[in-house]
């Protein structure tokens, strides 16, 4: 549902316009309102599960997530469904960092790979197939049930977590509240900047001042947990941990290229190719549909093999895909044309998911797993803003909305810098140490309950 979430309102929003009114920047802030609260309070989500426990932090996002998507689905006007998707970032920033860790504690060492695998397959279904579920609720239904189908859910899974979770906390139960405002603060003028820098144009006031203002804040947040933080949100020395920095580096990377060009690619089939919403997330489904077969298998290869080979294999295929389908669409190919490189994104896409999140959890202390999940997602969701806007902003100077022609003198170089933003991925991916990735650190023994209570010991 978090994944989802994140692209799932993009192709309702015509139909929202047409029933709640309001100006284009109205309809953008409906997408970057989630965005901007899921990436900015992604860190502190962690931090506040390790502070007063994560199975208690992930009920209460659980129950502001369902809460905000109720809200959103009755909202009367534009303003309170802004606030109300707001509402729901918050939500999914609390809870989804702690899946992670939740599932680690929960599950034996031996099985873990697949278990992540599984994870791994399923969230990155959500962020890919967001479009095509939007567009069909909203053709079928309404643009409303683009949000209520996560009421049901979010009700069902609450008292199943409560009953079948459990507790665990981080090694330092104190939260690190300068640490947490200061990064928070410079997480929200980076994301802003990204987000309005194409709408808005990147000299635009707003623009420069959120992200210089970020980028300070962020200095300073590294400065202060150096020097002065006795608890540290986030301690710097992972950062010394090559396979730490080299893992993360790598996912702000993908989700650059891969959330640009998806972003790009399934506005192409509606603008060039005269399909539906709907039509186009289905023939997207080779590439988005692909982590669902081979992410389980993925993660399976992981325990036996180690997590970098897959990553980088993973990153190189996606980054030739890319390359290849921004060659097809310039030379006019067919859809049965496509299907193939669709599917080559789609695989190197898996075997990119399958193994990071075992990685970083590879890659620190148990007690720390809580917070480097949250990094990680971080990372991922300023990466996929900064996709967005990147490749964007080289469409929009190359190409247009226009035209066909324009609109593919557009994509074709942005689907190129993208193809070449993932394939330094792949290089980056190779600087993890080949000893991690094939076991999650956490002490385990035979059933899932103790398994938690151990790590909450450590």
């Amino acid at each position: 549902m978090a994944g989802l979430d994140n692209l799932v309102v993009t192709t309702a929003l015509p139909a929202i316009r047409a029933d709640l009114g309001g100006g284009l920047a109205d309809l953008e802030w409906t997408v970057s309102a989630y965005t901007l609260t899921f990436a900015v309070l992604l860190m502190l989500g962690a931090a506040l599960g390790d502070r007063f426990g994560r199975r208690r932090m992930f009920l209460i996002g659980l129950t502001v997530f369902t809460s905000g998507s109720a809200a959103a689905a009755l909202a009367p006007n534009i303003g309170t469904l802004i606030a109300a998707r707001a509402v729901q970032g918050a939500g999914a920033a609390i809870t989804m960092p702690l899946t992670l860790t939740l599932l680690a504690a929960a599950v034996p060492a031996a099985r873990r790979g697949a278990a992540i695998g599984i994870w791994s397959a399923v969230g990155g279904l959500a962020v890919a197939t967001g479009p095509l579920i939007g567009g069909s609720l909203t053709e079928h239904f309404s643009w409303q049930w683009i949000f209520w189908v996560n009421v049901p859910v979010g009700a069902a899974l609450l008292p199943i977590a409560r009953a079948r979770l459990a507790e665990s906390r981080g090694e330092n139960p104190r939260l690190d509240v300068p640490g947490t405002l200061l990064v928070s603060a410079g997480l929200f003028g980076i994301v802003l900047g990204l987000v309005r820098g194409t709408p808005d144009g990147w000299t635009d006031p707003l623009v420069l001042t959120s992200l210089i203002g970020g980028a300070l804040l962020l200095l300073a947040f590294v400065e202060y947990e150096l020097r002065w933080a006795q608890r540290p949100m986030l301690p710097m020395r992972l950062f010394r941990n090559r396979a730490f920095s080299a893992v993360n580096s790598a996912s702000l990377l993908m989700y650059l290229g891969m959330f640009g060009s998806i972003f790009l690619i399934s506005q192409w089939f509606q603008g060039v190719g005269g399909y539906t919403a709907e039509q186009a997330g289905l023939r997207m489904l080779p590439w988005t549909g692909m982590p669902l077969l081979v992410a389980p298998l993925a993660g399976l290869l992981t325990d036996r093999i180690g997590g970098r080979p897959l990553v980088v294999a993973g990153l190189a295929l996606q980054a030739l895909g890319l390359a290849g389908y921004a060659l097809l669409i310039d030379h006019s190919a067919g859809y049965g044309q496509q299907v193939p490189i669709l599917m080559v994104c789609g695989i190197g896409m898996s075997l990119y998911f399958a193994p990071t999140a075992n990685l970083v959890l590879a890659s620190v202390r148990p007690a720390e797993q809580g917070i480097a999940s949250g990094a990680n997602n971080a990372m991922r969701e300023v990466g996929g803003a900064l996709g967005v806007a990147v490749l964007s902003a080289v469409f929009s100077a190359q190409g247009g909305y226009d035209s066909a022609t324009a609109f593919t003198d557009g994509i074709v170089p942005a689907l190129m810098v993208g193809a070449a933003v993932v394939a330094a991925g792949s290089v980056v991916a190779a600087l993890v140490p080949s000893r991690h990735g094939m076991r999650v650190p956490v002490k385990v023994v035979d059933h899932p309950v103790p398994a938690a209570a151990e790590v909450a010991r450590s």
